[in-house]
């Protein structure tokens, strides 16, 4: 029922508890963008975090980041979290999803149907923390 995902001196660590350790850390990332909790953010981005943008495909590192989304210049009105994913490596999990987002940047409305790509790391005292993002739109229907 459950794999290993490795042995730890401590026991095994099994694949599920990974997963439900890093949809924790997804639910914290999308919670403190919908917030604009630039404190809940800092927390779950790694230093190192880069964004790849939706929108503009532009790459936003952590400070950018907090500094939009911390002082309200970034809003986001909704995230719809279609699904994901979590796919475990060795201290590493990618999570790829679906979202639907609506909100605000400098004033100006915007909405984004994508895919997503995010790349966790897990860092002393087992916490998971975000270093990569990345958006692709998804094409209205035809």
């Amino acid at each position: 029922m459950f794999e290993p995902a490795q042995l730890t001196p401590g026991g095994t660590e099994f694949v599920m508890d990974i997963e439900t350790e890093v949809k924790a850390a997804e639910d914290r990332f999308f919670e403190a963008l919908l917030l604009g909790d630039r404190a809940g953010l800092d927390q779950v981005l790694d230093n190192d975090f880069l964004l790849v943008d939706v929108m503009t495909g532009s790459e936003v590192p952590k400070a950018a980041l907090l500094d939009v989304v911390g002082s309200r210049q970034l809003v986001f009105e909704a995230v719809a979290r279609i699904d994901a994913r979590v796919r475990p490596y060795d201290g590493t999990a990618v999570v790829t999803g679906q979202t639907r987002m609506k909100g605000q940047y400098g004033g100006v409305s915007f909405s984004a149907h994508s895919r997503y790509t995010h790349v966790y790391v897990r860092r002393a005292g087992g916490g998971w923390r975000l270093v990569s993002a990345q958006g692709t739109p998804i094409a209205p229907a035809a």
